[in-house]
Order: C-alpha cells, then structure tokens, then sequence
C-alpha cells in the first residue's frame, strides 16, 4: 500500500492550495529556526521533504500566538558527526488500538500524506515514543504530525529520558501547550501550522534513550496524529 501511495505521489505535481483562516492571531515568524552556539565543526542539518499534497476542506485556526507554515524547509547547525537515529526503532504509544495505521510508521522512513502513511491514535491527550535502545547525546528532532491539510496540534511537548516510564530524568524540550490544558506545565514555545516541511526542534545535545511526544487534538477534529519523527544525534 505505502510502495503504491509513493510511486502516486511521485508522479504528481501538485499546487498548494491554500490553508484557510488562520485565525485572528497570527503572530511569529513562518520561517523561525532554531538557533544554537557549536563548539567545533558543524555542519547544517538537511532531510527529505514530503511532496506537497493537500486534501480536504480547510477549517479555521484559531489559537493565539499562531506560527504561520513556513515557506521553505527550516535548517539547524549541529555538530559534525550527527547522524539520523531513529530509523526502524521501536516504538510505543499511550493508544493500544490505533483507529488507523500502525505505530511503527512513526519511524519507517516514510513522510508522504494520506492514508498508508500515518498513524491515528484516539482522542484527548496520547503520546507516541521512539527507543533509540541506547543512550544517545540528540541534537535535533523533526517531527510530522500531519501535512495533506493546515491544522495546528494542540498540547505539543517533546520530551526525553532515561527512563521509559517517563517518571523521573525527563527533559522537555519543547511546550506549546499554553494554557497548561494538558497539566504538564505551561509551554513558552508557539503552537504552530503543519506542512510538508515539519517542525524541526532543538535537541540541546541532550542525552537520553527514549524520546516522547505528547498531542491533544487539532484544530480540524479531536484526534492525534503522526507521520514521522526523525530523531539525530551522536
């Protein structure tokens, strides 16, 4: 099924349409990247990025402090030697029973839109967690939640550990759940439009074996989903 949805996609040279209402509050930068200080070599991170195919109806983003979908692939300097790391790891989920798709696409590689290629976990808050299966220093995590359609995730937060319970040693290293609706702690960071382009998120040269991500609905509908988290480090 993925083999098929890919050769299609390949072929196809499709216009962006257009993402609807935003919402009245549109504030922050649609090409802000992470910024950070290397000590020694760096080189700056790249990945593939998705054909742009968008389906569906758009509905309205109303969220304060909305980060617009970026125009162009975000970039990030990280040192010399990362590498991508959570290719075909294993990975868990607060859902059992996935309403589509199987969790394993979180890390399969595969980041194109539609059906085949993203896991749908229920509603309210869920996570999704990659084992790098052993400790590792991450300096970048880029993270896909759904792109054939402008939606913004709510409760967004990234976090690592040691522990794969998530109990103690955790790491946030992004928030954007503003209002603290998902009793975690309230984020500093923006929430913000899905594209092709995905979020791409500063590891801090954190180190850890497991990596979390949290979700609580969007703004088209209640459920959470993924495509692909690419986690790099050393």
């Amino acid at each position: 099924m993925k083999n098929h949805y890919l050769l299609s996609l390949a072929c196809a040279a499709l216009f962006y349409t257009g993402c609807g209402d935003k919402g009245d509050s549109s504030e922050g930068s649609a090409t802000d990247t992470p910024k950070r200080e290397i000590s020694g070599s760096a080189i700056t991170l790249s990945t593939e990025i998705p054909a742009e195919v968008i389906e569906g109806t758009p509905q309205p983003i109303k969220v304060p402090n909305l980060e617009q979908a970026p125009n162009s692939a975000p970039s990030m300097q990280v040192p010399e030697g990362t590498e991508l790391v959570s290719l075909d790891k294993p990975v868990t989920s607060s859902d059992d029973f996935p309403l589509i798709g199987d969790i394993s696409y979180l890390t399969d590689g595969d980041k194109q839109a539609g059906e085949g290629y993203f896991v749908e976990l229920m509603d309210g808050l869920q996570w999704i967690q990659i084992d790098l299966e052993a400790p590792t220093t991450i300096e970048a995590i880029w993270l896909w939640h759904y792109h054939s359609q402008a939606r913004a995730y709510h409760d967004v937060i990234v976090q690592v550990s040691d522990d794969p319970e998530f109990q103690e040693g955790v790491t946030t290293l992004f928030n954007n759940d503003f209002d603290n609706s998902a009793d975690m702690g309230r984020g500093s960071d923006s929430p913000y439009v899905e594209s092709r382009f995905g979020k791409l998120i500063d590891g801090r040269g954190t180190s850890a074996q497991y990596v979390r991500f949290y979700s609580n609905g969007n703004t088209s509908n209640d459920m959470n989903h993924y495509i692909e988290a690419e986690v790099y480090g050393r």
